[in-house]
């Protein structure tokens, strides 16, 4: 025998796990009818797939097999099985979700005012328009925003009060910050969210010339289930004009119908959506509907007109639907909230870090008058509100959310509510069978 020849014979084989891999922390898995295994969900890789009952059994073993083992790199490949630490990098993620400048993000109020008076709505409206100076100051950020970051993308999401209450300041601003992208070279974009009350053909000419993509308009239920919630502020019912606007205009851009679901009508949702994929045929417009929890809020709890909050499996239901429409790999980030670059800026020129904030001056980290991105602490009037809001891209702090499968998903929920009411989890999160099920049926139905 040849000196070392028995040796290396007899060394025994890294096992995967000696290897450094092992399997993924952030699988879920259920049994499908009609199908011959079981469908397995990568939350931090966005995939699900069907394991045979060979593969099933080796994952559980998966550790012990043999480095070279072919099933090893199959389940490699399908990020079942990883080598590096995927907490850590989504620790890494929400990091860089502070700090990556893909874009400029501006969510513009032109006024806190509404023409609606919703019994759970979050903000206090107020009925003053944007001034051309606070307009100047906002074009003036912008192009701060856009030197600063370096990014070639400018995108607004319009939003209040309600935005169409102000035309005029939507149509001024839009041409000035479209010139502003252009004028480096870049893209704009724009949304808008309003009630659609007020989107006539003229409003919707206006809106699409100032290049608006995407139009989320509300709508709770058919008829009188959304006019018990959605009415004007006289009390008056919306349903009706709402849907003609709809229905009647041609719309040069997507309208997202979004159902605000409380235990009352929890349970119509798919009629909702059918009435308006029907409005949707008729008028040929791009219609699609998805569905959203009405939440407790200070705002609504104000005025004591806040809605039995919806409970029940069915809302778990409806929240699988709407997840699996945006499922995809983890990126470390929940919102604009987790964004250096992405800003909320009221009708007074305040800027805020979230949505639910851009009514609540107290709650303002400076102004577009003032605040350089290039220096955003030093020229923050409030560093704090700025800094408390970045800090939540990853809750490193809290051990429940850390080990938590679900964690990809949410990174740790909505940062408003982390920082002043309670964290919430995920609807469906004692029950990750329905979410795999769902997103294995939608696989099949895209194949």
């Amino acid at each position: 025998m040849v000196h070392g020849q028995g040796d290396h014979m007899g060394e025994r084989r890294k096992t995967a796990g000696e290897a450094g891999w092992h399997v993924s922390r952030y699988l879920i898995w259920a049994t499908v009818p009609g199908a011959r295994g079981v469908a397995v969900a990568n939350l931090f890789n966005g995939t699900c797939g069907i394991c045979s009952p060979i593969e099933w059994a080796l994952l559980a073993e998966a550790d012990d097999l043999p480095r070279d083992h072919p099933f090893v790199a199959r389940f490699a490949r399908r990020g079942l099985m990883v080598n590096f630490d995927e907490r850590a990098a989504l620790q890494t993620l929400g990091r860089a979700a502070c700090a990556g400048p893909q874009g400029v993000s501006l969510t513009i109020c032109p006024t806190m005012g509404c023409n609606f008076d919703c019994p759970y709505c979050f903000s206090a409206h107020h009925g003053k328009a944007m001034s051309r100076k606070v307009q100047d100051d906002v074009v003036s950020l912008a192009q701060r925003m856009l030197d600063a970051s370096g990014a070639q993308v400018l995108s607004v999401t319009w939003f209040g009060g309600e935005p169409l209450l102000a035309p005029r300041v939507i149509e001024s601003l839009s041409s000035r910050l479209i010139s502003v992208a252009e004028r480096r070279g870049g893209t704009y974009s724009a949304s808008i969210i309003t009630n659609g009350y007020l989107l006539t053909q003229e409003v919707a000419d206006m809106l699409a010339a100032a290049k608006v993509q995407h139009v989320q308009v509300t709508v709770d239920g058919v008829g009188a289930m959304h006019d018990a919630t959605r009415r004007l502020a006289d009390g008056g019912p919306t349903f009706e004009c709402i849907v003609a606007n709809l229905r009647n205009n041609k719309l040069g851009f997507q309208v997202h119908v979004r159902c605000n679901v409380h235990e009352n009508n929890k349970g119509e949702f798919d009629e909702l959506r059918a009435y308006m994929e029907r409005v949707a045929r008729a008028s040929g417009n791009d219609i699609t509907c998805f569905p959203a929890l009405v939440r407790n809020n200070a705002a609504a709890n104000m005025r004591s007109q806040q809605l039995d909050l919806a409970r029940g499996a069915n809302m778990g239901d409806l929240l699988v639907f709407q997840q699996v429409r945006h499922f995809g790999p983890a990126r470390g980030g929940f919102c604009g909230a987790h964004s250096l670059w992405d800003v909320g800026i009221d009708e007074q020129g305040r800027l805020h870090k979230c949505w639910e904030a851009v009514d609540k001056p107290a709650l303002s980290f400076g102004t577009a008058h003032d605040w350089n991105p290039a220096d955003p602490i030093a020229t923050a009037a409030s560093p704090d509100n700025l800094t408390k809001f970045l800090n939540t891209a990853q809750p490193t702090s809290d051990a429940e959310c850390l080990d938590c499968v679900w964690l990809p998903l949410c990174v740790g929920g909505c940062p408003y509510r982390r920082l002043f009411e309670s964290k919430a989890c995920v609807a469906y999160k004692d029950d990750p069978q329905a979410l795999v099920r769902a997103l294995y049926a939608h696989m099949r139905a895209q194949n």
